[in-house]
């Protein structure tokens, strides 16, 4: 597989006129819309990859008269923290895309699920969602939408606990099926789409799909918005292609020491030295919410692990034996092998854990533990034992 390299977009935060991008798409059908995203290739910007074309198109398919648009705010991730700096530049963009988006499925309303520690950023997101509802509404649409705040809970990241979370009720996923497109929020026909995407799907209006396309990879199209943080002479916010190898992002974002790159934030991929060349930041290799962030010799990659099912053991929402109960037995498992308390061996037994979590646990929160797990034990083993 060739590396498409490493190429720098200005496309997330460029201004342009909204009022002429949503004039054009409300000008479009429904089936338009949706075909310019299909086409565009555009799939999910929170990490999960779902096709946001056809996520529009099963909600736009269900006959119920009432549906919503959820735009999914609540940037829990450790290591990520792009939405922040979208919603704080461009949030008529996260409008936009949310009008669209509606549009494109029949629905009239729109929450946006923002989290609880970027309340600061409310005054100013009031101030333009009101020049928002001005300008649509002299276009002629008729869109509104609402903010929902977050607590600090990582789990309400998760679609159906950020539903059970705005109508009022303790964050906990759902089961599924059904699905948001068929069951939502309240029960209803519900897309729900990070807020990278919802910015995404209105350029793609305004560039079209076709001209979309020449970005990034076959698997993955576009470009993305990258958190980049850890050892680095030039941690931020940058917009790059997708499709680069993670060692063509270390010879830009790297200080020539990186041993290990962790892909997707805790949830995400720790990719060693050794493996940077072959892997590709994509759908095709390791696909990313955002975070990128890069160690080098001087880190403990024990500690780095530690850090991180600290962190899951304390936001599990305990719903799930799986993850309740997994995430402490890793936690603990790790300790005892480091203290000499278990054999080295034992780490085979934990991985097996991991990746019966995977399987068995609810939701992604579970599901994604072993990602970390597996590739920090497996390729900084040595660093685990002593």
């Amino acid at each position: 597989m060739e590396n498409k390299g490493l190429s720098k977009v200005d496309l997330i935060f460029e201004e342009i006129n909204a009022k002429e991008v949503l004039q054009k798409a409300f000008a479009m059908t429904s089936e338009e819309i949706i075909q310019q995203v299909l086409e565009s290739g555009l799939k999910g910007r929170g990490g999960a990859g779902f096709p946001t074309g056809l996520k529009w198109k099963y909600t736009a398919a269900e006959k119920e008269s009432e549906k919503y648009i959820v735009c999914n705010a609540d940037e829990g991730e450790p290591g990520t923290f792009k939405d922040r700096e979208i919603l704080d530049k461009v949030p008529y963009k996260v409008y936009g895309g949310m009008a669209i988006a509606g549009k494109a499925m029949g629905a009239r309303k729109g929450f946006i699920y923002l989290r609880g520690e970027y309340r600061f950023l409310l005054p100013q997101l009031f101030i333009e969602l009101h020049k928002f509802h001005k300008m649509i509404k002299e276009i002629g649409f008729d869109f509104q939408i609402e903010y929902r705040m977050g607590s600090g809970a990582y789990i309400c990241g998760e679609e159906s606990a950020l539903f059970e979370s705005i109508e009022g009720f303790r964050g906990e996923p759902r089961n599924k099926p059904p699905y948001p497109t068929t069951s939502g929020l309240f029960s209803k026909p519900t897309s729900i789409n990070n807020v990278e995407t919802l910015v995404t799907a209105m350029m793609i209006i305004k560039m079209g799909g076709a001209e979309y396309v020449k970005l990034g990879t076959k698997d993955s199209r576009g470009s993305k918005v990258f958190s980049i943080s850890g050892d680095t002479p030039i941690p931020g916010i940058f917009e790059l292609e997708l499709g680069m190898s993670v060692q063509e992002f270390v010879n830009e974002f790297g200080d020539g020491d990186t041993k290990a790159v962790q892909v997707g934030g805790a949830s995400g991929f720790c990719v060693p030295r050794k493996r940077f060349i072959e892997t590709i930041i994509g759908f095709e290799g390791v696909p990313t919410g955002g975070s990128m962030k890069l160690f080098n010799s001087s880190r403990s990659m024990y500690n780095v692990l530690h850090n991180y099912l600290e962190f899951f053991t304390e936001e599990s929402c305990g719903q799930c034996t799986p993850c309740r109960v997994g995430c402490q037995q890793l936690l603990k498992g790790i300790e005892k092998v480091k203290k000499g308390e278990a054999k080295s061996t034992y780490l085979n037994e934990l991985i097996k854990l991991a990746d019966t979590m995977k399987v068995a646990s609810k939701c992604g929160l579970g599901q994604s533990v072993g990602n970390a797990f597996r590739s920090i034990v497996e390729n900084f083993r040595e660093e685990v034992i002593y």
